[in-house]
């Protein structure tokens, strides 16, 4: 309870550190390096254990996230393997090994439900887009350097990208296309985390330099016939705080 600022659920279940997390209403998905994902009705009381329990990667589960109509969860582990579930099986539907490293870089499309980006790390270096109707990849492009975090933009076909060894940066690219629009620098490490703003203007980024920035990279004004944001602003329109 936020407001309240106490605990109101403890689950115990995973035998080693929970590295993942993944909303869906009223459930919540953790994935460990357990090798598992256990899946929680946070309406049940905490003594009941998880509703699913997933286990099918080989070595720590580091990325989750639900599709954004809560039909399919994409997880992604230290395995280099990418494995797409949906609400009902036990076993993935889909299991992606075109990735040569971890996996923690994953996001769903907000405007076409059964596209999904992942990103690999350090010995991989790529964004990888994949239908998982079809089960087909899409596209791929070499970063050069580990993704750490991938974001799309709620109001065009652009998606973000945080990187870390050896760049530091964060890239803007537009969909399909993969042109890269935009370098934003500051960061002096890895950029481990990313956010955006509800209104899907701003992000924050925190790195391991212990800083967070905030850029303005979006606009609402971006439309399926006008995708082209205002993003060389963001270059110079950044706040940071330590």
């Amino acid at each position: 309870d936020v407001q309240g600022a106490r605990r109101v659920a403890n689950y115990v279940r995973h035998v080693e550190r929970v590295s993942s997390l993944a909303w869906n209403n009223s459930c919540v998905c953790s994935g460990s390096r357990d090798k598992s994902i256990c899946q929680w009705d946070t309406r049940a009381s905490s003594g009941e254990g998880p509703t699913r329990r997933l286990s099918y990667h080989s070595q720590e589960v580091c990325g989750l996230r639900w599709s954004a109509d809560k039909m399919h969860l994409a997880s992604g582990g230290n395995d280099n393997r990418l494995l797409i579930w949906n609400e009902h099986n036990n076993s993935p539907v889909h299991r992606f090994v075109e990735h040569r490293a971890a996996i923690k870089a994953i996001a769903w499309s907000p405007h076409q439900y059964s596209l999904l980006a992942t990103g690999g790390g350090t010995q991989d270096k790529t964004i990888r887009f994949w239908n998982v109707t079809t089960g087909q990849q899409l596209n791929h492009i070499d970063t050069g350097s580990q993704v750490c975090n991938l974001c799309w933009s709620l109001h065009s076909q652009e998606i973000v990208s945080t990187h870390g060894f050896s760049q530091n940066e964060i890239l803007i690219w537009k969909y399909p296309s993969l042109q890269q629009v935009a370098k934003l620098t500051g960061h002096a490490n890895r950029v481990l985390y990313l956010s955006l703003s509800p209104d899907g203007q701003t992000i924050v980024t925190g790195a391991g330099d212990e800083t967070l920035r905030f850029w303005n990279v979006f606009s609402k004004t971006n439309t399926p016939k006008d995708l082209t944001s205002p993003l060389e602003e963001a270059i110079s329109n950044s706040s940071s705080f330590k």
